[in-house]
């Protein structure tokens, strides 16, 4: 296919990419930090229990799941020792996503536009997309939970960023890497692609597309879009 007639058939298409795992490789520093956290408390949580249950969630739901398993409140302080201790580890070892960077820009030249629509926190949004490098691309195009009243699996946050952005849900491609944002894309009525560099694909089986290679991404996107 030529640049041509990709970037007339991708110019009327959205990209909603999540941030945490599809842009940067923080998943496994916010695991490492959170599993030794948690089983302070006295819950010895699992990765697997890690991605089922707190895999692309925001802060408020993974809490309340915590306060639920341990039958206490956090302390005080957790959430700020939990903030320090990611921060410290994304500013020693955080990297973007293999391939990111480029399949960003192939989706641009092909016409195709695209934000970020994370569970996250704006503030770490911002902060992890800086440290790799990629903040001025999506500049003016972030979009957290804190926006909506409901985190994925509902659809909000993407309704949301493509309110903001102008484009109908129909033309919009969510790209996400947990089943909750899986779940959340397909609930607002947008083609999903799973990307499973990190997490097991089988857990992302209800998107439309699943890759675990990014450089496949645009390829992906283009047939979606069709």
């Amino acid at each position: 296919m030529s640049e041509v007639s990709s970037a007339i058939e991708l110019s009327d298409v959205l990209v909603v990419l999540d941030c945490d795992g599809v842009l940067v490789d923080s998943e496994p520093l916010v695991q490492r930090v959170e599993m030794e956290m948690i089983a302070a408390l006295g819950w010895p949580i699992t990765l697997d229990e890690m991605v089922d249950q707190h895999l692309g969630r925001s802060w408020p739901v993974i809490e309340a799941n915590i306060v639920r398993r341990t039958g206490s409140p956090l302390p005080h302080d957790f959430n700020q020792r939990r903030i320090d201790a990611t921060t410290a580890l994304f500013e020693r070892e955080l990297t973007a996503v293999a391939g990111v960077a480029a399949a960003v820009a192939d989706l641009h030249a092909a016409g195709a536009r695209t934000c970020v629509a994370s569970s996250s926190a704006r503030w770490r949004i911002e902060l992890v997309l800086s440290l790799t490098g990629q903040l001025e691309t999506f500049a003016g195009r972030i979009h957290s939970a804190a926006d909506v009243s409901n985190g994925k699996p509902a659809p909000d946050l993407f309704l949301h960023a493509a309110s903001r952005m102008g484009v109908a849900p129909a033309r919009c491609v969510v790209v996400e890497d947990s089943p909750a944002g899986v779940a959340a894309g397909l609930a607002a009525g947008m083609s999903v692609i799973g990307y499973a560099g990190r997490t097991p694909a089988a857990l992302l089986a209800n998107a439309h597309v699943v890759l675990d290679d990014m450089t496949a991404l645009p390829a992906a996107v283009t047939r979606l879009s069709r």
